[in-house]
């Protein structure tokens, strides 16, 4: 992703301004600007940081990022379109606008988003079409006020550098039993410095953490269309389906097959 169009955002007359990745390899450095952005990412899950927490974007959802607050996006999805339209502020709009939080996507605004694909660079007034056209959309976005997403999507990011390096271990190793005990002697630390930190730092435990992780790659695993929920259910290290499907709906709200059902417009 090339984060060059970030200047071209901030000039006085791009009111809009659209920047769609449609080839994957998503990543960007922190920065923030003074227009709002809305990120929808079409075909994988995007990953994206804010003031120490770790938001994930899936399938069919877009997430509001208010002016002025500091973030970077990445996605390890090995496919993925990543549609990126920024707002400028207007002085009347509604205090939707002011919030974080990631929103289901209707039907109608999905064909909305998908039909600005070819769209790039800012869109002034003189773009007649283009502008009332994304007048609209945003219009129609304090909608989904009551549509937030129904799970947790986000959890804290650990800016520890120890407790970075054993959240990328987990996240490499989600297949294996991970016990607390277990990855604490990985790290060479006792499982009560291990848990304290968890606690301290992140204000959740170890098997909170764990779990989150494991049900946000089941759902990058569910976009990648390739295995059955039972190899799922192996993969991110649960010993049964039922174990896998009990968790993904505590932490989800539905079972895994409705969920799947809802990604694919079912």
């Amino acid at each position: 992703m090339n984060n060059s169009h970030f200047g071209a955002v901030e000039e006085d007359d791009a009111e809009f301004y659209v920047y769609n990745v449609l080839s994957g390899g998503i990543k960007t450095e922190i920065h923030h600007h003074s227009s709002a952005q809305m990120v929808y990412a079409e075909g994988g899950i995007v990953h994206i940081f804010t003031d120490q927490k770790h938001w994930y974007l899936p399938a069919r959802c877009f997430m509001w990022i208010p002016a002025g607050t500091p973030h970077y996006i990445f996605s390890t999805s090995h496919s993925v379109d990543l549609f990126n339209f920024y707002f400028k502020k207007e002085e009347t709009e509604d205090g939707f606008f002011d919030e974080i939080n990631i929103y289901s996507v209707s039907h109608l605004l999905r064909e909305m988003i998908l039909h600005t694909k070819g769209w790039d660079g800012k869109i002034t007034k003189k773009d007649v079409n283009k502008y009332y056209f994304l007048k609209a959309l945003k219009g129609i976005l304090p909608q989904k006020r009551e549509k937030k997403m129904a799970f947790p999507v986000q959890h804290p990011f650990p800016q520890d550098e120890t407790l970075l390096k054993i959240a990328k271990y987990i996240h490499a190793n989600l297949e294996k039993p991970l016990t607390i005990e277990s990855t604490a002697k990985e790290f060479g630390m006792s499982t009560r410095t291990l848990s304290r930190k968890f606690k301290e730092i992140l204000g959740m435990n170890y098997v909170r953490f764990l779990r989150a992780l494991r049900i946000t790659r089941s759902l990058e695993l569910m976009l990648e269309d390739k295995y059955n929920m039972y190899e799922i259910s192996m993969m991110v290290g649960y010993n049964s389906l039922s174990s896998f499907s009990n968790i993904f709906k505590k932490v989800i709200g539905i079972p895994p097959t409705e969920y799947l059902q809802k990604l694919r417009g079912d």
